[in-house]
């Protein structure tokens, strides 16, 4: 039952909500092999108060990617690298768009109010040819 006035929002991808049993159904790997993959650092599960191991949709696309990886022959201190090269390269992508945005924005002509002397006058930029 929602409150008026206090909707629903339902958890993002990184929200930890997936008890380990489900999260390996999800998966399609056996709850011990969650265990070592967390024990190995791969994955970070969240914590309950009670230590049990909370997984996120982030995390069991993470689990089905090791799975993936480990189906085509590559080890464990292989997968590791795999998927830190593969974040990082995310990051470095973002980062790219946002240097392109701040090119793009730098090269439009902008014709801003400036004050001077209890004045306000327009500077007008002409675009470069």
């Amino acid at each position: 039952m929602t409150m008026p006035g206090n909707p629903f929002v339902p958890p993002g991808p990184e929200a930890k909500v997936f008890v380990i049993s489900v999260a390996a159904e999800l998966s399609g790997l056996h709850p011990q092999t969650l265990r070592t993959y967390d024990r190995l650092g791969l994955v970070e599960p969240g914590r309950t108060g009670g230590g049990g191991r909370r997984y996120s949709v982030a995390d069991v696309e993470l689990l089905r990617r090791i799975a993936q990886l480990t189906a085509d022959g590559l080890g464990l201190e292989g997968v590791k690298r795999v998927i830190a090269l593969e974040r990082q390269v995310a990051l470095l992508s973002a980062r790219v768009a946002e240097l392109e945005a701040e090119v793009i924005a730098s090269h439009q002509v902008r014709n801003l109010p400036v004050p001077f002397a209890g004045q306000q006058i327009t500077v007008w930029h002409r675009r470069p040819r």
